[in-house]
């Protein structure tokens, strides 16, 4: 007899805590485990504006997948469609082949890729900041725009090139905007050709007040933060028409500007649409034990899925965060052991337990179990909590060590030669699993 194959799409926190605590529960005599995913790693998503910053490495916050998981066999590929019926999986692997990778058991963790609206130039001149590409990217894109600024004799192409815009004003966005601007700040003092009040540093957002997750006190105290270091903060604002030296806004304005970025919102991953399932804004409809109705033997979570939040009640659904996602991962990982052991389903419970938000050096907010934090204080408790959730021990020790040899030695301003070869838009670097 066959040993049953469960295949999980995606290696994100979901999809590979999925796979390490299988690899727990089940013998490899019971089960054979595959993962599916275009790179060798998961990656540690809340600390990409750090590695754009020039706060850490990119390798400190990707875990290689040989050396975290034991037996799992990686596809390296992306998952693009699955026959239900015929219980296969379609992926495209890195060299561009298509094969069915049939299965047993199926967990759709497959995550999100940036949601982009229908703006004129949004693609073409915007970028990104949801995967390690676009991080090491924006790095070398914003530190060249200083170089290129301070090459310039043309007052206005000088504006432009220090003219930096962030939209969104989540917990993606708010970080991006004060580690960048932290960057270009200190950075200013290499350039003496460049007059620092024409660096620009523009915030907005649809919503009308920043961070509304934290609450509406720590969420004017980033805003106030934030301010006082010279970002200019719109709310009830977004783009309006994008180009590549200027951008006009919702309110009527035009500022000048070369950089845009983009981080209004996430979208499953197109491997969700393309199973024409009964979806609740683009994340598949799951019952509290994860599983699609009518089919069973398949599994989807973190921001694939709606998953119905328990503790909340009235027909809320769990917020596509990495908490949420790491424990259901948790429960997804023991509902497929026990459903091949012909044990009952749990269903998935868990209260939120606050946010954190670093906003460069020792300024931070916090919310731990609802306890109000700001200053140093939140920057220990914010810290503190990356160094626990960071996949490994080897990525906890680099983490731990790049932010103290930035702290001692600075930034060094090096650029890889990513901005020589590639555009850095959504179109050119957004991946999907």
């Amino acid at each position: 007899m066959p040993v049953p194959r469960i295949v999980i799409v995606g290696a994100g926190f979901a999809g590979y805590n999925t796979a390490r605590v299988l690899e727990r529960l089940l013998r490899p005599a019971k089960a054979e485990i595959v993962l599916i995913s275009p790179f060798g790693y998961t990656l540690y998503q809340p600390l990409l504006p750090q590695v754009a910053g020039g706060v850490l490495d990119p390798r400190s916050i990707a875990g290689p997948l040989h050396r975290l998981l034991r037996r799992t066999q990686l596809i390296p590929g992306k998952a693009t469609g699955a026959d239900l019926g015929e219980r296969t999986v379609e992926v495209t692997k890195i060299d561009g082949r298509t094969v069915a990778l049939r299965y047993d058991r199926l967990v759709l963790a497959a995550g999100s890729v940036t949601r982009s609206l229908d703006i004129p130039g949004l693609r073409e001149h915007a970028h990104g900041m949801k995967n390690l590409a676009e991080a090491v990217y924006l790095r070398d894109h914003v530190i060249a725009q200083l170089e290129l600024a301070s090459a310039s004799m043309d007052a206005s192409e000088r504006a432009a090139r220090l003219g930096f815009l962030v939209v969104g004003g989540g917990y993606s966005g708010v970080e991006t905007c004060a580690n960048l601007q932290l960057l270009t700040t200190k950075a200013l003092r290499r350039f003496p050709r460049l007059d620092p009040a024409l660096l620009s540093w523009t915030l907005i957002d649809v919503a009308p007040k920043l961070l509304p997750e934290l609450g509406e006190r720590l969420g004017a105290v980033a805003q106030r933060r934030l301010s006082h270091r010279g970002v200019d903060i719109r709310l009830k604002t977004s783009i309006e028409r994008l180009d590549a030296d200027r951008v006009r806004l919702t309110d009527g304005s035009t500022l000048p500007c070369r950089t845009a970025i983009w981080t209004a919102g996430v979208t499953p991953s197109p491997v969700v649409a393309a199973l024409d399932l009964p979806a609740d804004r683009g994340r598949l409809v799951v019952g509290a034990d994860l599983r699609l109705a009518g089919h069973p033997e398949v599994y989807a979570l973190g921001d694939a899925a709606a998953v119905p939040d328990l503790a909340k009640g009235d027909g809320a659904v769990c917020p596509p965060t990495a908490q949420h996602a790491i424990r259901q991962a948790k429960v997804a990982a023991h509902n497929v052991a026990a459903s091949l052991h012909g044990r009952d389903a749990r269903p998935y419970r868990h209260r939120d337990l606050g946010m954190v938000v670093d906003l460069g050096g020792v300024q931070a907010v916090a919310r731990p179990f609802g306890v109000e934090l700001t200053g140093v204080p939140a920057q220990l408790v914010t810290r503190g909590y990356h160094l626990l959730t960071t996949p490994s021990v080897q990525a906890r020790a680099r983490v731990a060590g790049d932010w103290l040899l930035h702290a001692v030695a600075g930034d060094d301003l090096i650029r890889l030669g990513l901005f020589d070869t590639r555009t850095g838009s959504l179109a050119d670097l957004e991946h999907s699993l």
